[in-house]
């Protein structure tokens, strides 16, 4: 696969990378239990067809995720790819989850994820979520900016935030990128971070450009009603009534558009978000090497401005 620079970075990475959520298992945000077998199968297929990178956060499963991924690159035999991982989201023995950005806490989690990944330094810490307070946010941010200094991250970035957040945190230490969602379903950031954000420097990588599988175009009435309970999406309003059915009507536009390239509407839903200059990256989250196969021929398919109107449902 082609790559291109994330921000600031000397990473190089490709279009799309591979998504940890879904692996963590069973948790509160959780899409319910998975096969840590079938997920290192994933991992390691994804890295076969190209993929140098795979992202992952200390919170996914709580801790599991991240085991999950030391465990694929243990038994991993080509090229380490670049790993990006998360903090800011911490637990409770009664695995009940809480937010911090305090900086004792960020260094904890930061030492904590380098030992599950059992690596020496992490190519990518981000902070999760913003914190309510913005005074919180800069201290986290400060010391995500000592870990670097410290050479146990080589480079810093954020996720979820606002352009008036990142131009705070930018004047305090330079930020590689922005993790924000992004998708046919969730276009805020279109408005003013995918503006900010080539001015100042800093590489974009999206998650869930797929809405969670809602555009995958499996995703059928059926299967959201079979959803286990430990899976967030059967809570989520995007995979509910009033919103489903026009979810679904997308889906089958992304269908037919598809069907003249040979693709699946999950590939067109990545395309799509591909197509716009500003993001360096899709992260694309798989629990399978079948689905990994799916989805990597996305970043192929360049959609003419017809086919994104018809996509979109504005064309005349």
């Amino acid at each position: 696969m082609k790559t291109i620079q994330l921000g600031n970075s000397d990473l190089f990475i490709t279009r799309i990378g591979f998504g940890a959520w879904a692996i963590g298992g069973d948790w509160q945000f959780g899409w319910g239990g998975q096969d840590d077998v079938k997920s290192v199968q994933a991992i390691h297929r994804a890295l076969e067809l190209g993929v140098n990178w795979i992202d992952t956060a200390a919170v996914y499963g709580l801790g599991h995720s991240e085991d999950v991924v030391a465990r694929a690159l243990k038994e991993w035999h080509g090229p380490r790819p670049y790993v990006f991982t998360k903090c800011g989201m911490v637990w409770d023995d009664k695995r009940e989850v809480s937010y911090s950005l305090r900086a004792d806490s960020v260094r904890q989690e930061c030492e904590a994820s380098l030992r599950r990944l059992k690596t020496n330094v992490i190519d990518l810490y981000q902070i999760h979520w913003p914190a309510d307070d913005l005074n919180e946010t800069v201290e986290g941010w400060m010391e995500l900016a000592k870990l670097q200094k410290e050479g146990k991250v080589r480079w810093i970035g954020v996720s979820n935030a606002s352009v008036a957040e990142l131009e705070k945190l930018a004047g305090i230490a330079p930020i590689t990128s922005l993790q924000p969602p992004y998708s046919l379903l969730r276009r805020e950031i279109e408005a003013e971070q995918l503006k900010w954000c080539p001015a100042a420097k800093v590489g974009v990588i999206v998650y869930s450009p797929m809405a969670s599988g809602l555009l995958t175009g499996a995703m059928t009435r059926a299967r959201i009603a079979a959803l286990p309970a430990g899976d967030w999406r059967g809570k989520n309003e995007q995979f509910r009534e009033p919103k489903l059915s026009k979810n679904l009507q997308l889906v089958e536009r992304l269908r037919v558009v598809g069907a003249r390239h040979g693709r699946a509407p999950g590939q067109m839903a990545i395309a799509w978000a591909l197509r716009n200059p500003a993001v360096t990256g899709a992260i694309v989250g798989a629990r399978s090497a079948r689905q990994i196969e799916e989805m990597v021929g996305a970043v192929d398919i360049q959609l003419m401005q017809s086919e994104i109107a018809e996509i979109e449902g504005t064309q005349a």
